[in-house]
């Protein structure tokens, strides 16, 4: 029905978590066509899944909102352009300098001294231990994902 733009439940990380149970309900869905067993594991999976879902949403909209006020007070005459970052970092939490400087519209080292603040600031970690073609992750954002 197109209701949702993207899935928002990732059910196999509950079934990865409980393989064995997961075997188990399958097996006994074939052998003894034990369909109830089959849907109430599912269904748990579902409840799970959305409880986590719901905490990790709850927890992505705490960090925007923090690091919103850390910009607003702290970025002075950069606070646009970080607010331009920060919010393509929530759509792909990694960057490199120029493509900061294509998000924001800033020069290459304008771009790199923000990208400077954005790691002095703990929002960014540089992750490949280069001098020249940096990569910076959304550190903290990426680890609301993982269960």
């Amino acid at each position: 029905r197109k209701i949702l733009a993207k899935p928002l439940l990732y059910l196999s990380s509950y079934f990865e978590q409980n393989r064995g149970l997961y075997y188990d309900n399958l097996t006994a869905v074939r052998t003894e066509n034990k369909m109830l067993h089959w849907l109430k594991y599912f269904l748990r999976g579902v409840s799970e899944t959305a409880s986590k879902s719901t905490q990790t949403l709850d927890e992505i909209l705490d960090l925007k909102e923090s690091l919103e006020v850390t910009i607003r007070d702290h970025f002075g005459r950069r606070s646009p352009s970080a607010r331009l970052l920060l919010k393509k970092l929530f759509v792909d939490p990694k960057v490199d300098v120029r493509q900061a400087g294509e998000i924001t519209g800033l020069t290459y080292n304008a771009a790199n001294s923000l990208i400077k603040e954005f790691v002095s600031s703990n929002i960014l970690q540089e992750v490949t231990g280069y001098n020249r073609n940096r990569l910076f992750v959304f550190g903290e954002y990426i680890a609301k994902f993982k269960y």
